[in-house]
Order: structure tokens, then C-alpha cells, then sequence
């Protein structure tokens, strides 16, 4: 596996550990070792760490081996939160989780 699979940005926003687990098997069911999820796809609790649901949905991906980029414009989430702010840093130091832009600039960090 080491496609990715684009998530659609329309539908509901994810938000529960069952939501990455059927992501997990999306990505499966494509041959994908990643998955580009739009932020527009995210639900609110996910930008406030204090709720869990980013780690929900992270780790659930990581413990299935699928990297994870979510697309679009967080800055607004970054400049709201000093610790989601860390967190997007500290994840695009590493390769498994990825905040980017666009999806083109996802195409230039393979």
C-alpha cells in the first residue's frame, strides 16, 4: 500500500473513533498507506485537543499503519490554540501526520 486516498469534503464531519475505523477500511479497500482528509470533513471537537477526538482519529489510523494529511486552512485553529498550534508543528516534523495546505503541496512532501 502506498497510495493515497482522498477523502470526499462532502459529508459528515468526523468525530468518532468508528468514523476513522471506517476510514481505515476505506483506505484499505483502495490499497492506500494514506489518507487526505480535508479539514472541512472535521468536526469542531477535533481542533480542541482537549477532547480527544484528534487522538481518536490519529491513533486509530496509526494502529492500522495509515498515514494520515489533513488539507486545507487551519490557521485559524493554530492561532487559537497554543496547543494545537504545537501539535500541527510537531506532527509536520515527522511523516505519518501531515497538516498541509492544498493537496498539491501534499504531492510535494512524498
Amino acid at each position: 500500500m502506498s497510495d493515497t486516498f482522498h477523502l470526499d469534503p462532502y459529508g459528515e464531519p468526523l468525530r468518532t473513533e468508528q468514523d476513522a475505523a471506517d476510514l481505515v477500511g476505506e483506505a484499505i479497500s483502495h490499497r492506500a498507506g494514506r489518507v487526505a482528509i480535508p479539514v472541512e470533513r472535521l468536526h469542531e471537537d477535533f481542533f480542541r485537543l482537549s477532547t480527544g477526538v484528534a487522538g481518536q482519529i490519529v491513533g486509530k489510523l496509526a494502529v492500522y499503519r495509515v498515514d494520515v494529511a489533513f488539507v486545507g486552512d487551519v490557521s485559524r485553529h493554530v492561532e487559537a490554540s497554543d496547543a494545537f498550534r504545537d501539535w500541527v508543528r510537531e506532527c509536520n516534523r515527522g511523516t505519518h501526520i501531515r497538516f498541509v495546505t492544498t493537496a498539491e503541496e501534499l504531492d510535494r512532501t512524498d
